[in-house]
């Protein structure tokens, strides 16, 4: 028999059949049952591999399905007791930063310490809680939202993970990613008013948070003690009425409004900025903001002030030029006018510069076009 021959018999045995002289092969069929079997044990094989692949994969998700109910059950019994939740660096990653997560999470990070100074602090705190009260017992109030504050005296830890160095700051955490860059409240723009807050929420969240504040009664008093004055005084001098046509009280009063209107007392009622902002760092405080999109209450006040003293040595010129005292005396308030018109002036422009990068004129200017 040939080597070819020999290599064949190795596999297909020959066997003789019982009539002579006949040969035949079980080669074929032997080779089709092996074929059968590798493919079972194949198959087998993969069965077994996705049942052990998928044992580990449905128990991780229940796994993953308590830790997401029992950080949800803990927020809700926190926010049951008090609306804005307070957390330490532990609860901040454990709750906020850590998955999984399927709500949404508005952080106020502040410094409510006396040792800190940070008067906005209190005042932004005091309207994040009004926001967190209003979200707590309003009809709409789920799980899709928490309030949290970070204390830098509690949390000084978060506020370096997060290369934070100033105070107010809010920020949304949402349910799924990292927070971008419109989940920074811009508070020096829209102020820290629980509408405003409520406004920029709705947007990076779509949850509608109706503002209720508690209700104030200075305003009905002070109304009820104005109008009880301005009654006695009517009834004191019923005999005569005269000073209800004075001309120079009713301009003083909406010289006074004017005054109001023009430094930008409407906008501190609608943005509610703070008073002025203290560098946590320096020390150094603003008064003057440093864009023409904001500003401060203080930055109001001396907007009126300016107003006001630029009015005045207005006022001193027209009588100079009409009144019929002596000469000398006309002359000292004409000096005294232009004196009052010109320093005043030139401050409330050297504000707007200051303000407003990038300003070409300046006050010789103003006198040069003349």
């Amino acid at each position: 028999m040939r080597r070819g021959q020999g290599l064949v018999c190795l596999f297909s045995r020959p066997t003789l059949s019982p009539s002579p002289g006949k040969v035949s092969l079980l080669g074929g069929r032997g080779a089709n049952m092996a074929a059968r079997w590798c493919l079972w044990c194949v198959s087998a094989t993969v069965a077994v591999a996705l049942l052990v692949c998928g044992v580990p994969s449905a128990s991780a998700q229940r796994k993953k399905e308590m830790v997401l109910s029992e950080k949800v059950s803990q927020l809700m019994e926190w926010t049951n007791k008090r609306p804005v939740i307070r957390m330490n660096g532990d609860k901040f990653r454990r709750l906020v930063k850590a998955p999984p997560r399927n709500y949404s999470v508005i952080v106020m990070f502040t410094a409510l310490q006396l040792h800190r100074q940070c008067v906005v602090c209190k005042q932004a705190d005091e309207e994040f809680q009004i926001l967190a009260n209003s979200w707590r017992y309003s009809s709409a109030f789920t799980n899709r939202i928490f309030f949290a504050m970070v204390d830098f005296d509690e949390g000084s830890d978060v506020f370096q993970m997060l290369n934070m160095n100033s105070a107010p700051t809010f920020i949304n955490f949402p349910a799924k990613g990292k927070p971008k860059r419109g989940d920074t409240y811009e508070l020096q723009v829209r102020g820290f008013s629980a509408e405003q807050i409520a406004r920029w929420i709705a947007d990076r969240t779509d949850v509608n948070i109706r503002v209720i504040r508690p209700p104030n009664y200075a305003g009905p008093l002070m109304l009820g003690l104005l109008l009880a004055i301005i009654g006695g005084l009517v009834y004191l001098r019923r005999s005569n009425m005269e000073f209800l046509f004075n001309k120079t009280g009713w301009a003083f009063a909406a010289l006074c409004f004017v005054l109001a209107m023009t430094s930008g007392q409407m906008w501190n009622h609608i943005r509610g900025p703070p008073y002025a902002h203290k560098n946590p760092h320096t020390g150094h405080v603003n008064y003057i903001h440093g864009s023409s999109q904001a500003q401060f209450v203080a930055e109001t006040h001396i907007v009126l002030l300016f107003n006001g003293g630029v009015t005045l040595g207005m006022v001193l010129l027209c009588e100079a030029a009409t009144s019929d005292m002596d000469i000398g005396k006309r002359k000292i308030m004409c000096v005294a006018g232009i004196g009052l018109v010109v320093l005043f002036f030139s401050w409330m422009l050297s504000i707007f510069r200051s303000k407003y990068h990038g300003y070409p004129y300046r006050l010789v200017y103003f006198f040069s076009a003349f």
